[in-house]
């Protein structure tokens, strides 16, 4: 359940450039413009309420469902505390980059600032950054189009494994949902015979581009996935075994997987700005961040143990693999993935808004519809190749959220702090605690990339040989 606010997306007004003049003292803008800001969203802006559904939709999709598997890696005990802890450090970034976001809009006079916006005018606070400050920009635009088509490759390969699932037990699957067995296995297509199936329909999805026309169906999706999450935690809840047999702690090797799957279930920072600029009282939103966040957290937490609770050792990339083979659980990942093939448009329609007007901008007028429709076509193919190339479930999610999540979430923000407040009385501890952060933003980046890419490998190769078996 994704959220279908764009990520560079604002006010209408928000574009105004408006900088205060060499002539008029900064402190003099302050209290009038952050009013202003203040009442960004107005009258039409989002309640209190929806800015929480929204902030849940923007936190809540597969990366919850394969947390199970992330637990498995780290630990029964390791795994829950490192997830508690992940998300106080998650909550804690969100607030800092809302509140350089405040700062940073209050002394330029501007009344809205993109994740972008804030990194650019961070960096040009410090004085040897400045005449670089526009790569503060690109750099945060790359990491985000990283995490949005790192999003769509996961949901390609999430719809060809449950989809590849239900069919192949189709003609065995029964009504009996006490075990998970079924009496007929009918194997099919290879998993990623099922991507290329799926890639015409996503392309004509991502060809509708405006996003109101999808509402309709996107409320269906989060229904869909919403009844989905009920029926797997009942189903966890109502099977835990006795005795619980299961190790503490995982081996420290794959704790980096751990570590770049809740990362990438963690990564809603983007939607932050936008959301809190859009409320009718953006003062609430710390009292939203902090109760939805909550709320994400507790269910990362409570599904992840008690799914590997439930299934211990035999857990799957995501935990609808791993449910009865009866018709009820069949319908479960048949509605889940449903609403996961609606979500592409929604984490689609971010990278699009920031790589296709560009182009568009640079082309004969008479040809723009088309530029635009290919540039659809071709990220869209792009993010199924990718899928295709790494089938697996798992490792796609942990990669995506090493490589782009952890960048977004744990290492810029503290850092936009330091250059945000550079010239101002921050505190030396706020600075240290800020530098830890992002050092351990940075590790988990590199060791979860690494140990990503390298169990990619070795799952690629032994896949690879397992074929040649076959047709020898």
């Amino acid at each position: 359940m994704t959220s279908d606010i764009n990520y560079q997306d604002g006010p209408e007004f928000s574009r105004r450039d408006e900088s205060p003049s060499e002539d008029e003292p900064i402190h003099s803008l302050s209290s009038p413009r952050q009013t202003e800001y203040e009442r960004i969203g107005g009258r039409t802006g989002s309640s209190f309420f929806q800015t929480l559904i929204h902030l849940l939709k923007g936190n809540i999709g597969t990366g919850l469902l394969g947390l199970p598997l992330a637990v498995r890696n780290a630990g029964l005990l390791v795994g829950p505390l490192s997830l508690l802890a992940m998300g106080i450090v998650a909550v804690h970034c969100m607030n800092l980059l809302v509140k350089c976001s405040h700062h940073l809009s209050a002394k330029l006079g501007k009344p809205f600032l993109s994740y972008g916006d804030a990194v650019e005018y961070g960096m040009e606070n410090v004085p040897w950054l400045s005449r670089h400050s526009f790569w503060g920009r690109r750099v945060v635009n790359l990491f985000l189009n990283i995490t949005q088509l790192g999003f769509c490759c996961v949901y390609f390969v999430f719809l060809s494994d449950n989809v590849k699932q239900v069919v192949e037990t189709a003609n065995g699957t029964t009504m009996n949902c006490h075990n998970n067995e079924t009496s007929v296995i009918v194997p099919s297509y290879d998993s990623r015979l099922y991507m290329l199936f799926f890639l015409p329909f996503v392309i004509v999805l991502v060809f509708i581009r405006n996003l109101k026309y999808l509402s309709p169906l996107s409320f269906i999706a989060n229904v869909s996935m919403c009844i989905s999450l009920v029926l797997i935690y009942y189903y966890c809840l109502t099977n835990i075994p006795y005795p619980i047999d299961l190790p503490l702690a995982g081996r420290g090797v794959d704790y980096p997987l751990f570590f770049g799957t809740a990362i990438f279930a963690f990564e809603g920072i983007g939607v932050v700005l936008p959301l809190e600029n859009k409320m009718q009282n953006p003062r609430n939103f710390t009292t939203v961040l902090y109760l939805g966040m909550g709320i994400v957290t507790t269910l990362y937490i409570t599904l992840g143990t008690i799914g590997y609770i439930g299934f211990g050792e035999n857990i799957r990339g995501s935990i609808t693999l791993n449910l009865p083979l009866c018709w009820l659980y069949q319908i479960v990942k048949l509605l889940y993935s449903f609403g996961i093939y609606i979500t592409y448009a929604l984490q689609f329609y971010v990278s699009a808004e920031i790589l296709i007007p560009p182009a568009v901008a640079r082309c004969n007028p008479r040809w723009a519809l088309l530029v635009d429709l290919s540039i659809r076509v071709a990220l869209v193919g792009l993010t199924c190749a990718l899928a295709v190339l790494i089938p697996e479930l798992d490792l796609v999610i942990s990669l995506v959220g090493s490589v782009s999540s952890s960048a977004l979430a744990l290492i810029i923000p503290p850092l936009l702090q330091i250059m945000t407040f550079h010239n101002e009385d921050l505190k030396v501890w706020e600075k240290v605690k800020n530098i830890g952060i992002s050092l351990i933003g940075l590790v988990g980046f590199v060791a979860g990339t690494y140990i990503s890419i390298q169990e990619i490998i070795v799952r690629g190769s032994a896949r690879h040989n397992a074929t040649q078996l076959q047709l020898l």
